[in-house]
């Protein structure tokens, strides 16, 4: 597929933060299109077979994963309370011993009675408490959710939403997690916790687009959730996850060298559609949207403050699993330095986003010294830095979005300097091309 390339003609403008009282609303976020049978006459006629297999495939573990839910309870019966919101609590970076503790496997056993059948976990969830009950559900309560709003984040059906994920870390999380306590158990108390793994590797096969990207959510619930997401760094982690697997790392060498060989090789097909969603703009690569369009890598939205934009985080985060490639090819290689030389070029000094009172909250002030700091998203033609609030708009100024939006939310931060410190080792070995 080929690359998308945006504003051609558009020179990147120096960034200048906007003078007081010339702020403005410059624009309104539109919906993410959502991948359907409908939207395959975008693609050319020879990958269209595919893209239709795999949305076939998804409704039919859509239909199958609810069935075996409905299947657990007695007609009549009425189910237990969803699972409550809450932290993880899945600690990856304990002593090795840890994890075959008591409390390391009860945390475990929750995990896996929470795998939906498809072989994904939902997000948000405390996998400190009990396990799940027969018949309860495997994502948390969304009924509270108002619809008719339109709202963005909306879901098609609230019992039913995030049904297998890998927003906010989940799955891959849940996997390295049980990986880690499989390792202290390598006779049969480690089996279900091996199998649950295995089921997770193929959850993540099956879930990966015929371009190579991944969903937010699978099966796919339509809207952003069906981009390729990069946001929480999404497609980076299954990537990762999937590398270990095909490396033989440690805590997965149990799995099956033919398994092995199908993880390496979908790991291998994420870096495609990563180099070729990577913005162009007059003709110069520059760093990545928060999620794409599946079918035409087009920047899209997603919640109603998530606007089409470049993302500094997300970016940083596909510069580090690009970086991390054993033997980059020169596309790699034009990629990263293109990609570090953007967040270079956009690094903001001498200013802060902190907390200015308690009425006020969080505000972007003047602050000699302080950076670098970087936007979480710019404007796609201009590079500046853009926001956006709970009404769709999109605004220049961050001091003049609502304060809840502007509380709630990382608008700036320092994780690109993450990768422009590996870049400088990265770039040692791999020099730019003039």
């Amino acid at each position: 597929m080929e690359r998308h390339h945006l504003g051609l003609a558009v020179a990147i403008l120096a960034f200048t933060l906007p003078a007081s009282g010339f702020s403005a609303v410059i624009g309104t976020n539109e919906p993410a299109p959502s991948v359907t049978i409908e939207r395959l006459s975008v693609l050319p006629m020879k990958d269209r077979a595919a893209w239709a297999d795999y949305i076939k495939r998804s409704d039919t573990q859509m239909k199958l994963d609810r069935e075996t839910l409905a299947k657990e309870l007695q007609p009549g019966e009425a189910p237990p309370p969803p699972p409550v919101a809450g932290s993880g609590k899945m600690p990856l970076n304990k002593d090795a011993a840890w994890y075959g503790s008591a409390e390391a496997r009860a945390i475990a056993d929750t995990i896996v009675s929470f795998q939906t059948p498809a072989g994904g976990w939902s997000k948000n969830q405390d996998r400190t408490k009990p396990p799940r009950l027969r018949g309860q559900r495997y994502a948390n309560n969304a009924e509270t959710m108002e619809l008719g709003t339109g709202s963005f984040d909306a879901p098609h059906d609230r019992f039913w939403t995030f049904v297998g994920t890998l927003d906010n870390g989940a799955t891959t999380t849940e996997m390295r997690f049980l990986a880690r306590v499989q390792q202290q158990l390598p006779g049969k108390d480690g089996d279900v916790y091996r199998a649950s793994i295995v089921k997770g590797v193929n959850y993540l096969l099956t879930a990966q687009y015929p371009n190579g990207g991944w969903p937010q959510n699978y099966p796919i619930e339509g809207g952003f959730h069906d981009g390729i997401t990069f946001n929480d760094n999404a497609v980076a982690e299954a990537a990762m996850l999937l590398e270990d697997v095909a490396e033989g790392k440690a805590e997965y060498a149990f799995i099956a060298k033919d398994l092995r060989q199908k993880a390496g090789t979908a790991s291998a097909r994420a870096i495609r559609p990563i180099l070729d969603a990577q913005v162009v703009v007059d003709g110069k690569k520059t760093v990545w949207p928060q999620q794409v369009d599946a079918l035409t890598l087009a920047p899209i939205s997603a919640r109603n403050y998530e606007m089409r934009s470049l993302a500094s985080a997300e970016s940083t985060d596909i510069l580090l699993f690009l970086m991390r490639q054993p033997n980059p090819s020169p596309e790699i290689q034009a990629s990263v330095h293109a990609g570090v030389a953007w967040l270079k070029a956009h690094a903001i000094y001498d200013k802060a986003f902190t907390e200015v009172s308690k009425d006020e909250g969080r505000k972007l002030i003047d602050k000699p010294g302080a950076g670098p700091t970087w936007s979480r998203n710019y404007d796609i033609k201009t590079g500046k830095p853009i926001f956006g609030d709970w009404d769709k708009s999109i605004q220049d100024d961050v001091n003049n979005i609502s304060k809840g939006r502007r509380n709630g939310y990382s608008w700036y931060g320092a994780a690109p300097q993450k990768a422009i410190e590996a870049y400088t080792k990265w770039a040692a070995a791999h020099p730019a091309k003039n």
